[in-house]
């Protein structure tokens, strides 16, 4: 069992968030979903009032990790602060993750870095990175990328 779960903070969007991680990331499951009380009496805070009823957390699983969402409200934003490593096996993944995670609305970066359309910061990058680091001029062509091309090293 994994023994750490990150849960990642959204606005009111979860089961959006949710079904697009699955639909990126193949054979992935929604665990469970659990949803806000109705009521004070239930046990909604006050500041939860305009959750009453609604989703609350979706957990859910992506290439073995579980992961769980939950709807929160503005508050607080996903920042480069964390990201999300996608160790690859060859051009062809790296490409797939790369256009899934850019398109609607994500943001290329550099070195192999990207937001997702939720605002997630993510690596993708090939399994073998430790090796191709080690190359000759590594570093400061990894500088001059934003997706990794691997030939390139």
């Amino acid at each position: 069992m994994q023994k750490i779960i990150p849960n990642l903070w959204f606005d009111s969007n979860v089961q959006e968030a949710a079904a697009y991680y699955l639909s990126v990331f193949k054979n992935g499951k929604i665990i469970n979903i659990t949803y806000y009380p109705n009521s004070e009496a239930e046990g909604l805070a006050d500041f939860q009032k305009d959750f009453a009823g609604k989703v609350l957390t979706v957990e859910f699983e992506i290439l073995g990790m579980r992961l769980i969402g939950i709807n929160a409200g503005p508050i607080f934003k996903f920042n480069e602060a964390i990201s999300l490593m996608i160790p690859c096996k060859d051009q062809t993944e790296i490409d797939y993750y790369w256009e899934a995670l850019t398109s609607d609305g994500g943001q290329e970066s550099v070195c192999g870095w990207l937001k997702d359309k939720f605002g997630l910061s993510w690596q993708v990058s090939p399994e073998n990175w430790a090796g191709l680091n080690k190359r000759p001029g590594a570093f400061k062509k990894m500088m001059g990328m934003k997706k990794i091309i691997i030939a390139d090293f």
